[in-house]
């Protein structure tokens, strides 16, 4: 299968979950979905049933993994294969403390050759697409140079295409949530690798919040990736697949999208899950409505009950005008 990236969400920890993902696809059909990032360990040692599994409405859909061994991203890049994934991804991107003591996420830019060796392990392994989602740099190596000699030794093993977070990481002194709003944007650099690898797929992502925003970004590269935008204002995913893929919208409101999810989420209350586990994911779908404040507040204050069914969900959504 040919994958369309022109319009995908971020992988986010601890926020883009299955089901995250079964609500975007409520209000989305086209749009690339990406899994939280998943560790090689957790993959290898854990409880593989848990992190792999997804619904079929996802699709498309890519798994995200976390790691720096060549052998044991392999052997997770034919799970993503024997799970059905469309595309398995490496993380190079992600700043936390706790990652880089594993030789996980960002810090791996500084080490562009064992990338390189990473990502043939895992084309070797499998027949999906392999894609690297990376920062424009690291701390002081974070020059256009940088970059750029960056993504030439990773294209080298043939990889195609590359997600570029527009910021660079500062690994020591910054929490991961301070390292998605200090450093600056660049999105020159990113148009800019474009022009000078022309056949690679670039990807831009990092503080895009707007269609208007993407009319203007989308000239100078192949797709945009929306991250915090998609999942704190989650009614920007509906006229995603009008705009970016040519087909009509999935819904024709956000009130249907959510009324969308009562079968899914019966049977969740069936299996002993809370609310909750998906309500979360839908407090911001109504941002800048009337009403929104109260159908965020009555949704926090219930859905984690253990008695809070359909009926808590349908009245809040009456609570918005």
């Amino acid at each position: 299968m040919s994958i369309n990236r022109r319009f995908s969400t971020a992988p986010m920890m601890d926020w883009s979950d299955k089901h995250c993902r079964y609500f975007w696809r409520q209000l989305t059909k086209d749009t690339l979905l990406y899994t939280e990032m998943v560790t090689t360990g957790a993959l290898i040692h854990g409880n593989r049933d848990r992190f792999l599994e997804y619904n079929d409405i996802e699709h498309p859909i890519a798994l995200q993994l976390g790691g720096s061994n060549p052998s044991e991203l392999a052997t997770c890049s034919r799970y993503a294969e024997e799970w059905g994934y469309d595309e398995v991804n490496l993380n190079v991107g992600c700043p936390s403390d706790r990652v880089q003591n594993n030789m996980i996420g960002a810090c791996l830019m500084a080490h562009p050759q064992l990338v390189a060796d990473c990502i043939k392990a895992m084309q070797d392994s499998t027949s999906i697409d392999v894609t690297i989602k990376h920062r424009i740099g690291i701390d002081d190596q974070d020059s256009y140079e940088h970059m750029r000699d960056f993504v030439a030794t990773v294209a080298e093993t043939g990889c195609k295409t590359f997600i570029v977070h527009a910021r660079k990481a500062i690994l020591q002194g910054l929490s991961p949530k301070e390292n998605r709003e200090v450093p600056p944007l660049r999105y020159d650099d990113v148009y800019r690798l474009k022009q000078e690898f022309p056949d690679l797929e670039i990807i831009i992502n990092g503080g895009i919040k707007t269609h208007k925003q993407i009319a203007e970004i989308m000239p100078h590269v192949d797709g945009v990736m929306l991250g915090r935008e998609a999942y704190q204002n989650p009614s920007v995913l509906i006229d995603a697949d009008e705009l970016y893929f040519g087909k009509p919208a999935n819904t024709e409101s956000a009130k249907d999208a959510v009324r969308a999810l009562y079968p899914y989420i019966e049977t969740l209350l069936a299996k002993g899950a809370p609310l909750h586990y998906v309500s979360r994911h839908i407090l911001g779908l109504f941002n800048g409505q009337r009403g929104a404040r109260l159908f965020r507040r009555y949704l926090s204050e219930r859905a984690h009950l253990r008695e809070s069914g359909i009926q808590v969900l349908e009245e809040a959504l009456q609570l918005i005008d």
